[in-house]
């Protein structure tokens, strides 16, 4: 069966939901793209110049790897270990996403490798958190590009501007970020097992991340959600978000190929 009679298959979003999923996608996207000034600065203090930050972006595209990146042009080969480290468990945890997004995106072709370089923390945060395809398809296209732009175009703002804007973890953009995850993920505790695996996943993190290098509480904490979530008694029988939005599709619509 052809992707386009798939696709005529799934429901229309109505303007209410669209305009919900054009809101959530729009807004992570800026609070996540202003964060790109800290990288362009941060980038320009250790060494590079104002193109070479600017390639890291646009080529890279991955937040914690670029800011891992950087701390070895800064720090020298004695921070490389750590940096690689914190960088591969994020490769890792891009590539889980990709298992999940394949299907729920069903792309192919040139549109399959703009997926890849797009597959990020926001754009599949915004995905797995719609009911329908159609709205997880907008979600992720919409909030990848948006997280694309505004983070190359503030890194180019923050590689221009340098020095001059001091620290640039002072503004607190770091935590609008958080903010928008935080936003997203709260309509989704509707009940007490959910609250419960947040709070147990929240506590795995906080705990571990002194600890361990970046990324590795994250994984740590996914981990122990899914096993609260599987665990008898838990919330396993009650599909994820992502899980409902792939069903919609119904079983002759098996995702790329």
């Amino acid at each position: 069966m052809s992707r386009q009679v798939d696709d005529e298959r799934l429901e229309d979003l109505d303007p209410g939901q669209r305009r919900l999923v054009v809101r959530e996608a729009l807004s992570v996207g800026v609070a996540t793209g202003a964060y790109g000034i800290s990288f362009g600065a941060l980038a320009v203090a250790a060494g590079l110049d104002v193109w070479q930050a600017v390639a890291l972006s646009l080529l890279m595209f991955t937040g914690g790897s670029q800011f891992a990146f950087i701390g070895i042009v800064s720090g020298g080969l004695n921070a490389a270990p750590a940096a690689i480290a914190a960088s591969s468990l994020l490769g890792v945890r891009n590539g889980l996403y990709a298992l999940e997004l394949t299907q729920l995106l069903g792309v192919r072709g040139l549109r399959r490798l703009g997926a890849a370089h797009l597959t990020i923390d926001e754009s599949t945060a915004v995905a797995v958190s719609q009911d329908a395809v159609r709205a997880s398809r907008l979600g992720f296209w919409l909030t990848g590009v948006s997280v694309f732009v505004l983070w190359n175009l503030t890194t180019l703002g923050g590689a221009l501007l340098g020095n001059r804007l001091g620290d640039p973890r002072a503004y607190g953009l770091d935590a609008a970020a958080c903010a928008a995850f935080t936003a997203l993920l709260w309509p989704r505790l509707r009940s007490r097992d959910a609250v419960a695996v947040g709070a147990l996943a929240a506590v795995v993190a906080v705990v571990l991340w002194p600890s361990l290098p970046a990324g590795v509480p994250v994984l740590a904490a996914a981990f122990a959600a899914l096993l609260a979530w599987r665990a008898p008694g838990g919330s396993a029988g009650a599909p994820t978000p992502g899980a409902q939005a792939t069903e919609v599709r119904g079983p002759r619509n098996g995702g790329a190929a």
